[in-house]
Protein backbone atom coordinates (compact mmCIF):
# COMPACT_ATOMS: atom_id res chain seq x y z
CA UNK A 1 0.00 0.00 0.00
CA UNK A 2 1.69 3.61 -0.52
CA UNK A 3 2.49 5.50 1.94
CA UNK A 4 3.34 9.32 2.71
CA UNK A 5 7.26 8.14 2.21
CA UNK A 6 7.14 6.06 -0.71
CA UNK A 7 8.78 7.96 -3.65
CA UNK A 8 6.76 9.28 -6.75
CA UNK A 9 7.60 9.69 -9.63
CA UNK A 10 6.02 12.38 -12.47
CA UNK A 11 7.23 12.60 -15.64
CA UNK A 12 11.05 12.50 -15.42
CA UNK A 13 11.12 13.54 -12.08
CA UNK A 14 11.60 11.39 -8.54
CA UNK A 15 10.24 12.93 -5.66
CA UNK A 16 11.59 11.10 -2.26
CA UNK A 17 8.52 11.07 -0.99
CA UNK A 18 5.20 12.56 -1.17
CA UNK A 19 5.14 15.90 1.54
CA UNK A 20 5.36 18.87 -0.30
CA UNK A 21 6.26 22.76 1.26
CA UNK A 22 2.67 24.53 0.30
CA UNK A 23 3.93 27.76 -1.58
CA UNK A 24 3.48 30.48 1.21
CA UNK A 25 3.87 34.04 0.62
CA UNK A 26 6.76 35.64 2.48
CA UNK A 27 6.48 39.58 1.73
CA UNK A 28 9.55 40.15 1.98
CA UNK A 29 11.21 41.00 -1.95
CA UNK A 30 12.51 44.02 -3.07
CA UNK A 31 11.65 44.76 -6.87
CA UNK A 32 10.62 41.17 -6.30
CA UNK A 33 14.18 39.41 -6.05
CA UNK A 34 15.15 36.72 -3.97
CA UNK A 35 17.18 37.20 -0.98
CA UNK A 36 18.76 35.42 1.97
CA UNK A 37 15.63 35.27 3.90
CA UNK A 38 13.99 33.32 0.89
CA UNK A 39 17.11 30.85 0.82
CA UNK A 40 16.99 29.84 4.29
CA UNK A 41 13.10 30.17 4.71
CA UNK A 42 12.72 27.54 1.65
CA UNK A 43 16.50 25.47 2.09
CA UNK A 44 15.52 24.59 5.71
CA UNK A 45 12.11 22.91 5.15
CA UNK A 46 14.70 20.69 2.17
CA UNK A 47 16.82 19.98 5.10
CA UNK A 48 13.86 18.67 7.67
CA UNK A 49 12.73 16.47 5.12
CA UNK A 50 10.17 17.92 2.72
CA UNK A 51 10.45 16.18 -0.52
CA UNK A 52 9.17 18.68 -2.99
CA UNK A 53 9.84 22.34 -2.27
CA UNK A 54 7.25 25.34 -3.92
CA UNK A 55 8.02 28.71 -3.83
CA UNK A 56 6.03 31.34 -2.91
CA UNK A 57 3.78 32.75 -5.88
CA UNK A 58 6.09 34.36 -8.00
CA UNK A 59 4.12 37.03 -9.83
CA UNK A 60 4.45 36.82 -13.75
CA UNK A 61 4.46 40.93 -14.04
CA UNK A 62 4.74 43.64 -11.55
CA UNK A 63 1.19 44.69 -11.89
CA UNK A 64 0.12 40.95 -10.37
CA UNK A 65 1.65 41.38 -7.04
CA UNK A 66 -0.17 41.00 -4.06
CA UNK A 67 1.99 43.25 -2.36
CA UNK A 68 5.15 45.14 -3.45
CA UNK A 69 6.67 43.03 -1.86
CA UNK A 70 6.03 39.81 -3.19
CA UNK A 71 8.22 36.99 -5.07
CA UNK A 72 8.92 37.77 -8.94
CA UNK A 73 9.93 36.28 -11.98
CA UNK A 74 8.92 38.93 -14.54
CA UNK A 75 12.89 39.57 -15.21
CA UNK A 76 15.68 37.95 -16.25
CA UNK A 77 17.15 39.45 -13.50
CA UNK A 78 15.31 37.19 -11.15
CA UNK A 79 16.90 34.19 -12.80
CA UNK A 80 20.52 34.25 -10.30
CA UNK A 81 18.82 34.55 -6.94
CA UNK A 82 16.47 31.95 -7.83
CA UNK A 83 19.09 29.75 -9.09
CA UNK A 84 21.03 29.53 -5.99
CA UNK A 85 17.91 28.58 -3.93
CA UNK A 86 17.08 25.87 -6.15
CA UNK A 87 20.85 24.75 -6.18
CA UNK A 88 20.52 24.35 -2.08
CA UNK A 89 17.39 22.87 -2.25
CA UNK A 90 18.34 19.81 -5.07
CA UNK A 91 21.70 19.67 -3.27
CA UNK A 92 19.81 18.59 0.12
CA UNK A 93 17.68 15.96 -1.68
CA UNK A 94 14.78 17.66 -2.50
CA UNK A 95 12.89 18.93 -5.91
CA UNK A 96 12.63 22.56 -6.22
CA UNK A 97 9.06 23.95 -7.54
CA UNK A 98 7.77 27.62 -8.54
CA UNK A 99 4.52 28.50 -8.65
CA UNK A 100 3.73 31.40 -11.05
CA UNK A 101 0.86 33.57 -10.29
CA UNK A 102 -1.03 36.81 -11.34
CA UNK A 103 -3.21 38.75 -8.76
CA UNK A 104 -5.56 40.58 -10.72
CA UNK A 105 -7.77 42.69 -8.99
CA UNK A 106 -6.49 41.81 -5.67
CA UNK A 107 -3.21 43.03 -6.43
CA UNK A 108 -1.56 46.66 -4.66
CA UNK A 109 -2.08 45.50 -1.16
CA UNK A 110 0.37 45.90 1.84
CA UNK A 111 1.50 42.68 3.74
CA UNK A 112 -0.70 40.85 5.98
CA UNK A 113 1.29 42.42 9.43
CA UNK A 114 0.88 46.07 7.91
CA UNK A 115 -2.90 45.31 7.65
CA UNK A 116 -3.24 44.33 4.21
CA UNK A 117 -5.02 47.10 3.28
CA UNK A 118 -5.11 48.32 -0.16
CA UNK A 119 -1.92 50.85 -1.18
CA UNK A 120 -2.62 54.01 -2.81
CA UNK A 121 0.12 54.76 -5.62
CA UNK A 122 1.67 57.53 -3.21
CA UNK A 123 2.48 54.84 -1.06
CA UNK A 124 4.12 52.34 -3.14
CA UNK A 125 0.98 50.59 -5.44
CA UNK A 126 -0.11 50.60 -8.40
CA UNK A 127 -3.17 51.45 -11.12
CA UNK A 128 -5.14 50.48 -12.84
CA UNK A 129 -5.27 46.63 -11.02
CA UNK A 130 -7.18 44.38 -13.74
CA UNK A 131 -9.76 41.43 -14.04
CA UNK A 132 -12.01 39.22 -16.23
CA UNK A 133 -14.72 42.06 -15.77
CA UNK A 134 -14.61 45.49 -14.37
CA UNK A 135 -15.87 44.00 -10.91
CA UNK A 136 -13.98 44.91 -7.56
CA UNK A 137 -13.24 42.35 -5.15
CA UNK A 138 -14.49 44.04 -2.15
CA UNK A 139 -15.95 47.59 -1.68
CA UNK A 140 -12.55 48.64 -0.28
CA UNK A 141 -10.91 47.31 -3.31
CA UNK A 142 -10.14 49.35 -6.07
CA UNK A 143 -12.51 48.62 -9.92
CA UNK A 144 -10.41 46.79 -11.88
CA UNK A 145 -9.63 47.35 -15.80
CA UNK A 146 -11.42 44.83 -17.51
CA UNK A 147 -8.60 43.11 -19.79
CA UNK A 148 -9.11 43.51 -23.45
CA UNK A 149 -8.17 40.25 -25.89
CA UNK A 150 -4.84 41.93 -26.09
CA UNK A 151 -4.31 42.57 -22.73
CA UNK A 152 -5.07 38.96 -22.26
CA UNK A 153 -2.31 37.55 -24.61
CA UNK A 154 0.25 39.46 -23.06
CA UNK A 155 -1.03 38.20 -19.67
CA UNK A 156 -0.38 34.59 -21.72
CA UNK A 157 2.89 35.62 -22.82
CA UNK A 158 3.85 36.72 -19.46
CA UNK A 159 2.94 33.05 -17.49
CA UNK A 160 5.20 31.57 -20.71
CA UNK A 161 8.15 33.90 -19.97
CA UNK A 162 7.63 33.07 -16.48
CA UNK A 163 8.33 29.45 -17.19
CA UNK A 164 11.21 29.43 -19.45
CA UNK A 165 13.33 31.78 -16.72
CA UNK A 166 11.97 29.12 -13.86
CA UNK A 167 13.46 26.41 -16.23
CA UNK A 168 16.40 28.85 -16.50
CA UNK A 169 16.92 28.92 -12.68
CA UNK A 170 16.49 25.12 -12.21
CA UNK A 171 13.56 24.63 -11.17
CA UNK A 172 11.89 21.34 -11.97
CA UNK A 173 7.91 21.76 -11.45
CA UNK A 174 6.26 24.23 -12.45
CA UNK A 175 2.30 25.18 -10.96
CA UNK A 176 0.48 27.75 -12.03
CA UNK A 177 -1.34 29.42 -9.39
CA UNK A 178 -5.62 29.23 -10.59
CA UNK A 179 -7.17 29.72 -7.38
CA UNK A 180 -7.46 31.69 -4.45
CA UNK A 181 -9.45 34.34 -5.99
CA UNK A 182 -6.39 35.43 -8.42
CA UNK A 183 -6.70 36.59 -11.62
CA UNK A 184 -7.07 33.10 -13.46
CA UNK A 185 -9.59 32.04 -10.92
CA UNK A 186 -11.01 35.40 -11.67
CA UNK A 187 -11.62 33.83 -15.09
CA UNK A 188 -13.10 30.46 -14.32
CA UNK A 189 -15.97 32.03 -11.38
CA UNK A 190 -18.86 33.14 -12.51
CA UNK A 191 -19.31 35.29 -9.61
CA UNK A 192 -16.01 37.73 -10.79
CA UNK A 193 -16.61 36.78 -14.35
CA UNK A 194 -19.39 38.85 -16.21
CA UNK A 195 -17.57 38.86 -20.11
CA UNK A 196 -19.53 38.30 -22.93
CA UNK A 197 -16.83 37.62 -25.64
CA UNK A 198 -14.73 33.96 -25.97
CA UNK A 199 -13.54 34.26 -22.49
CA UNK A 200 -16.40 34.68 -20.61
CA UNK A 201 -20.33 32.91 -20.09
CA UNK A 202 -20.29 29.74 -20.59
CA UNK A 203 -17.91 26.92 -18.89
CA UNK A 204 -15.93 26.38 -22.01
CA UNK A 205 -15.48 30.33 -22.33
CA UNK A 206 -14.51 30.89 -18.42
CA UNK A 207 -11.59 28.19 -18.60
CA UNK A 208 -10.31 29.29 -21.87
CA UNK A 209 -7.48 31.46 -20.08
CA UNK A 210 -6.48 28.93 -17.98
CA UNK A 211 -6.05 26.54 -20.51
CA UNK A 212 -4.21 28.43 -23.13
CA UNK A 213 -1.70 28.95 -20.15
CA UNK A 214 -1.70 25.83 -19.18
CA UNK A 215 -0.91 24.50 -23.08
CA UNK A 216 1.70 27.71 -23.82
CA UNK A 217 3.56 26.35 -20.51
CA UNK A 218 3.74 22.84 -21.06
CA UNK A 219 4.75 23.54 -25.07
CA UNK A 220 8.03 25.28 -23.20
CA UNK A 221 9.33 23.35 -20.44
CA UNK A 222 11.30 20.42 -21.11
CA UNK A 223 10.17 16.65 -21.71
CA UNK A 224 9.23 15.32 -18.40
CA UNK A 225 9.12 18.02 -16.23
CA UNK A 226 5.81 17.71 -13.79
CA UNK A 227 3.29 20.72 -14.49
CA UNK A 228 0.90 21.56 -11.79
CA UNK A 229 -2.41 23.69 -11.08
CA UNK A 230 -3.95 24.85 -8.28
CA UNK A 231 -7.02 25.33 -8.33
CA UNK A 232 -10.28 26.54 -6.09
CA UNK A 233 -12.31 23.36 -6.13
CA UNK A 234 -15.16 25.44 -5.09
CA UNK A 235 -16.05 29.40 -4.07
CA UNK A 236 -17.76 28.64 -1.12
CA UNK A 237 -20.46 30.71 -2.52
CA UNK A 238 -24.17 29.93 -4.45
CA UNK A 239 -23.77 30.13 -8.27
CA UNK A 240 -20.46 30.43 -7.90
CA UNK A 241 -17.09 27.94 -9.20
CA UNK A 242 -17.72 24.95 -7.71
CA UNK A 243 -16.51 21.16 -7.54
CA UNK A 244 -18.27 19.74 -10.68
CA UNK A 245 -17.15 22.16 -12.77
CA UNK A 246 -13.10 21.58 -10.87
CA UNK A 247 -13.54 18.02 -12.20
CA UNK A 248 -14.24 19.04 -15.66
CA UNK A 249 -11.60 21.16 -16.01
CA UNK A 250 -9.12 18.92 -14.43
CA UNK A 251 -10.37 16.54 -16.95
CA UNK A 252 -9.39 18.92 -19.75
CA UNK A 253 -6.03 20.10 -18.09
CA UNK A 254 -4.54 16.79 -18.28
CA UNK A 255 -5.51 16.31 -21.81
CA UNK A 256 -3.36 19.65 -22.22
CA UNK A 257 -0.33 17.83 -20.22
CA UNK A 258 -1.02 18.86 -16.68
CA UNK A 259 0.37 15.94 -14.50
CA UNK A 260 -1.30 17.34 -10.78
CA UNK A 261 -4.17 19.21 -9.65
CA UNK A 262 -3.20 20.37 -6.05
CA UNK A 263 -6.49 21.30 -4.96
CA UNK A 264 -7.41 24.24 -2.45
CA UNK A 265 -10.67 26.52 -2.45
CA UNK A 266 -11.69 29.78 -1.67
CA UNK A 267 -10.90 33.54 -2.33
CA UNK A 268 -13.20 34.76 -4.98
CA UNK A 269 -15.55 36.81 -2.53
CA UNK A 270 -14.82 38.12 0.55
CA UNK A 271 -16.29 37.27 4.32
CA UNK A 272 -17.66 33.83 2.56
CA UNK A 273 -18.64 31.36 5.54
CA UNK A 274 -16.41 28.30 4.82
CA UNK A 275 -16.41 24.99 7.02
CA UNK A 276 -12.97 24.77 8.17
CA UNK A 277 -11.48 21.78 9.92
CA UNK A 278 -9.06 19.24 9.96
CA UNK A 279 -8.44 18.15 6.04
CA UNK A 280 -11.54 20.01 5.50
CA UNK A 281 -10.24 20.23 1.95
CA UNK A 282 -9.55 16.54 1.55
CA UNK A 283 -12.62 16.04 -0.43
CA UNK A 284 -12.19 17.68 -2.93
CA UNK A 285 -8.78 16.33 -4.49
CA UNK A 286 -10.01 12.38 -3.51
CA UNK A 287 -12.94 13.25 -5.83
CA UNK A 288 -10.57 14.53 -8.78
CA UNK A 289 -8.50 12.05 -8.31
CA UNK A 290 -11.27 9.39 -9.04
CA UNK A 291 -13.35 11.25 -11.36
CA UNK A 292 -11.22 13.16 -13.58
CA UNK A 293 -8.36 10.02 -13.08
CA UNK A 294 -5.83 12.61 -12.00
CA UNK A 295 -2.93 12.94 -9.66
CA UNK A 296 -3.83 15.09 -6.72
CA UNK A 297 -2.70 17.08 -3.96
CA UNK A 298 -4.69 18.05 -0.59
CA UNK A 299 -4.58 21.01 1.05
CA UNK A 300 -5.49 22.58 4.06
CA UNK A 301 -5.50 22.40 7.96
CA UNK A 302 -3.35 18.85 7.50
CA UNK A 303 -1.01 18.45 10.43
CA UNK A 304 -0.39 15.05 12.12
CA UNK A 305 1.66 12.54 10.25
CA UNK A 306 -1.05 10.06 10.95
CA UNK A 307 -3.99 12.28 9.27
CA UNK A 308 -1.14 12.82 6.39
CA UNK A 309 -0.49 9.29 5.79
CA UNK A 310 -4.44 8.33 5.93
CA UNK A 311 -4.12 10.57 2.90
CA UNK A 312 -1.91 8.54 1.10
CA UNK A 313 -2.73 5.29 2.35
CA UNK A 314 -6.74 5.58 1.39
CA UNK A 315 -6.07 7.59 -1.89
CA UNK A 316 -7.27 10.44 -1.26
CA UNK A 317 -4.26 12.23 -2.54
CA UNK A 318 -1.02 11.23 -4.37
CA UNK A 319 0.82 13.89 -2.73
CA UNK A 320 0.25 16.53 0.86
CA UNK A 321 0.96 19.90 0.65
CA UNK A 322 1.85 21.44 4.44
CA UNK A 323 1.63 25.57 5.05
CA UNK A 324 1.33 26.12 8.45
CA UNK A 325 2.44 23.01 10.08
CA UNK A 326 5.85 24.05 8.35
CA UNK A 327 6.19 27.20 9.31
CA UNK A 328 6.14 26.21 13.13
CA UNK A 329 8.24 23.01 12.49
CA UNK A 330 10.40 22.97 9.16
CA UNK A 331 11.79 19.27 10.50
CA UNK A 332 8.58 17.67 10.36
CA UNK A 333 9.20 15.48 7.78
CA UNK A 334 11.59 14.49 9.90
CA UNK A 335 9.60 13.95 13.04
CA UNK A 336 6.94 12.44 10.99
CA UNK A 337 8.96 9.58 9.29
CA UNK A 338 10.55 8.53 13.14
CA UNK A 339 6.44 8.82 14.00
CA UNK A 340 5.19 6.47 11.68
CA UNK A 341 8.33 4.28 11.73
CA UNK A 342 9.85 5.17 8.21
CA UNK A 343 13.18 5.48 7.13
CA UNK A 344 15.21 8.54 8.03
CA UNK A 345 14.91 11.73 6.02
CA UNK A 346 17.01 14.06 7.88
CA UNK A 347 20.69 14.45 6.95
CA UNK A 348 23.28 12.88 9.21
CA UNK A 349 24.50 16.18 10.86
CA UNK A 350 21.51 15.57 12.85
CA UNK A 351 21.30 11.82 13.25
CA UNK A 352 21.52 12.41 17.15
CA UNK A 353 18.93 14.35 17.55
CA UNK A 354 16.64 11.42 17.61
CA UNK A 355 18.92 9.32 19.89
Amino acid sequence: MTHIFEPLTIGAVTFRNRIAVSPMCQYSSTDGYANDWHLVHLASRAVGGAGIVLTEAAAVEPRGRISPQDLGIWSDGHIEELAKIVKVIHNLGAIAGIQLAHAGRKASTAPPWDGGKILDESKGGWRPVVSSSAISFSEHHPVPEALDIAGIQEIITAFVQAAKRSVQAGFKVIEIHAAHGYLLHQFLSPLSNQRDDEYGGSFENRTRLLREVAHSIRAVLPEGYPLWVRISATDWAENGWDIEQSIALSDKLKSLGVDLIDCSSGGTLPNVKIPYGAGYQTQFASRIRSQANILTGAVGLITTPEQADHIIRTGQADIVLLGRELLRNPYWASYAAKKLGQDKVWPVQYDRAWL
